[in-house]
This record gives C-alpha cells, sequence and structure tokens, in this order.
C-alpha cells in the first residue's frame, strides 16, 4: 500500500483526475497551506488532496449566528467540520496539483489546480495551521469491456448535451474534440454532469473504469429520458449549502 501525507482542502464538489479546479482561497487555514505549497520548487509538484464534504461547512461560520447569536465562531484547522474531521469527509478523493498560485492584494490567493490521483482518506491530522491527511493512492482499472463502454457513453453523453442544451435554451458547441481514452472518457462525463455530490462520489468511488461508464450510461440514459419529457430541470444546488467563495 503507498501511502503519502499531504494538506487537505475539503470543498462541496469532487475533484476528477484530470479536471481544472480554479479556487478563490482567502480563508486563513487555507492561505497557509498556500504559502507552505509556494515553498516547493516550481519544477516539482505542488500537490494537495481535495475531499468531498461529507458533513460540515467548506467556509467556517466567521460571526456569531443560528442558534445561539452570542456563540463566538470556531476558529483553526478543523473549523466547520466536528470534533473528528475525519467523519465528516468523503472517505476518497484526489489529488491536486497546483499549476498556479498567485497571492493577491489582501493576501487571498487565485489557484488553478489539475486533479492526478484518486486516493483512499486513512486519517486526519488537526494539529497544525490546516489539515493534514495520511491518503492511499488508488490505481485506476480498466476493467473488462472499458473501450466498449466508452463509446456508448459518448454517444449518449452527446445526446445528453443536446438534450440539456435545449433545456437551458443555451446553444450547444458542436466543435469541441471529446477524448477516446476510457479513463478519461469516466471522469470527464462525470464531471460534466448535472448530478448532486453524493452521485459524483459515487463515480469517484467507482472500483475501475469499466463499472463508471456503466453507471454513467445508465445516468445518462435516464437523465436524456426525463429532459425529453420534462425540460424544465430544477435547481437542486441552489437548496443545498450556501455556495463557497474558495
Amino acid at each position: 500500500m503507498t501511502t503519502v501525507r499531504l494538506p487537505l482542502f475539503p470543498l462541496n464538489t469532487v475533484l476528477f483526475p484530470g479536471l481544472v479546479l480554479p479556487l478563490n482561497v482567502f480563508e486563513e487555514r487555507y492561505r497557509a497551506m498556500m504559502r507552505e505549497l509556494l515553498k516547493t520548487p516550481e519544477e516539482e509538484p505542488r500537490r494537495f488532496a481535495v475531499v468531498a464534504i461529507r458533513d460540515g461547512y467548506e467556509v467556517a461560520p466567521s460571526a456569531p449566528g443560528m442558534p445561539d447569536p452570542t456563540a463566538e465562531p470556531e476558529r483553526g484547522p478543523a473549523a466547520g467540520f466536528g470534533p473528528d474531521p475525519l467523519k465528516s469527509f468523503h472517505q476518497m478523493g484526489c489529488i491536486a496539483d497546483a499549476a498556479t498560485i498567485r497571492e493577491r492584494a489582501g493576501g487571498a490567493f487565485e489557484v488553478l489546480a489539475t486533479g492526478t490521483t484518486r486516493v483512499r482518506l486513512l486519517s486526519v491530522d488537526a494539529s497544525g495551521p490546516y489539515l493534514t491527511a495520511e491518503l492511499e493512492e488508488l490505481p485506476e482499472e480498466p476493467g473488462d469491456e472499458a473501450g466498449a463502454l466508452a463509446e456508448g457513453v459518448l454517444r449518449a453523453f452527446r445526446q445528453y448535451q443536446k438534450r440539456l442544451a435545449g433545456a437551458r435554451e443555451r446553444s450547444l458547441a458542436t466543435s469541441a474534440e471529446l477524448p477516446d481514452d476510457p479513463s478519461v472518457v469516466s471522469y470527464l462525463v462525470a464531471a460534466a454532469m448535472v448530478h448532486d455530490t453524493p452521485t459524483k462520489q459515487r463515480l469517484l468511488q467507482a472500483p475501475d473504469t469499466a463499472s463508471r461508464l456503466r453507471d454513467e450510461l445508465r445516468l445518462l440514459r435516464g437523465e436524456t429520458a426525463i429532459i425529453r419529457n420534462l425540460p424544465s430541470l430544477p435547481a437542486f444546488e441552489l437548496t443545498r449549502t450556501p455556495t463557497s467563495l474558495n
């Protein structure tokens, strides 16, 4: 088992390998993380791990609030994640490589990172200025018939795009080239589909590429049929936790 200890950045989203992650970093715990990553030479990867939040707040409360308006907000690296942060996160995430880290006036950072490798969360350490985690790196196995499944998923995804563009009264760019590598297809489609965090997390956790593609094919066909008959799509993301500025 290959393990690594990295800074941990919990988010209300799922990061997939190969996908780009822009971040606006303004909380002190994550600013401290970026300052530490900047110490890594530019020619070396500046890695941190992203995990989706199961139970907690992406941005820690910064002022007294409900139900007790006099209660002081939490402070520290684990603020918003309860007494045992490990239980607040989904147990599989993705390593991110920060290609760009730019500090703005006032100390916030603009970060552009790319997902690289799936990891399993083994433990979380809150003793420093930001969370760190011990992680097990997970290989991506192709599974059976991944190539044929990828072709089917791409066809279904194009139909899904067309239906979704029509439902939202948007134009569809047809010139974009889609990949043909099965694992890349599986991650791209997982990230692009309009689904909630638990569904995307399930796709990330698939045991192999073929299993993920089979799940995506089922989801795409189901969603395309729904959009065809019910083109007005619910804004489910508006019912979840407040949008983060990170």
